[in-house]
């Protein structure tokens, strides 16, 4: 009788296992295939030269210009809202019909395509607005599809925060304001620069929503007003329009090495940060 629970207890760490091996190794091989494919081509030129010939030559320096102005207009803009939407939900209100209804269409959002947000972003804001293709309007569509992330997240963090910080805090004088910047804020932020480091992983990564908001001018953008062309555009059309595929897995690359040095980044600034916070 003891020996099928034991059984059963083997099997189980052994599928885990193997799931998690399989996941491993097929992050490995995109990672690996890409790199192989992308970093012959990338060189000094690649990376600080204007396209030529849409794309055929040159280098891709206005589409990283243009993937640091949209991803950063569009985390600072979610990041505002998403973070005080959080603080709202779990320090003024409690569960009720309200609550229930916001969880629930942050739940809805989270499970909206994305070429949907690029559609009501060329219907809304660039048409019906008249902001135009431009830097502005896909900024404001991927920061409604980076909402959910930062909300859900943010959320999670302040609720881990201990309630004898608010107590204490509140017993010392402070108001509820002062208890949740002073306090409470620092001691979630970990969790809340999680989400915002998945929703930035996220911005620089989308191509339908950008696709449709951003247009795909390879003209160096001055302002968020300007048309541009992200390395995710750029490396959709260098390869669905066959204009080369070695610089189509080249600007793939960067893409990935950026994804990686921001994580890696992040995660080691959070960590220095945790350890002063214990000290």
């Amino acid at each position: 009788m003891r020996f099928w629970p034991r059984l059963m207890q083997k099997i189980a760490f052994g599928v885990l296992w193997g799931s998690a091996i399989v996941t491993i190794s097929f992050l490995v091989l995109i990672i690996f295939f890409i790199l192989k494919e992308g970093l012959p081509s990338v060189t000094w030129e690649f990376l600080t030269t204007e396209p030529e010939a849409m794309g055929r030559e040159g280098g891709i320096f206005p589409t990283i210009i243009a993937t640091i102005y949209l991803t950063v207009v569009s985390v600072i803009m979610s990041a505002v809202i998403g973070v005080g939407a959080a603080v709202y939900l779990t320090e003024y209100t409690r569960d009720s019909g309200v609550t229930k209804v916001i969880r629930f269409a942050t739940e809805t959002l989270a499970g909206v395509p994305s070429i949907i947000f690029g559609l009501f972003g060329f219907a809304f804001l660039v048409t019906f607005l008249q902001l135009g293709f431009s830097i502005l309007s896909g900024a404001i569509t991927l920061s409604l599809m980076l909402l959910p992330t930062i909300i859900r997240t943010s959320e999670e963090a302040l609720k881990s925060v201990p309630n004898s910080y608010r107590e204490g805090s509140l017993a010392l004088g402070a108001n509820k304001w002062t208890t949740i910047v002073k306090v409470v804020l620092p001691a979630a932020l970990p969790g809340i620069i999680t989400g915002l480091v998945l929703s930035l992983g996220r911005s620089i990564g989308e191509t339908a929503a950008v696709w449709l908001t951003v247009g795909g001018s390879l003209n160096i953008p001055i302002s968020i007003m300007d048309s541009a062309r992200p390395m995710t555009l750029h490396l959709y059309t260098l390869a669905a329009e066959g204009l080369s595929l070695p610089r189509a897995y080249a600007t793939a690359s960067i893409l990935i090495i950026a994804v990686w040095l921001v994580n890696t980044i992040t995660n080691l600034l959070m960590a220095r940060f945790s350890m002063k916070l214990r000290a």
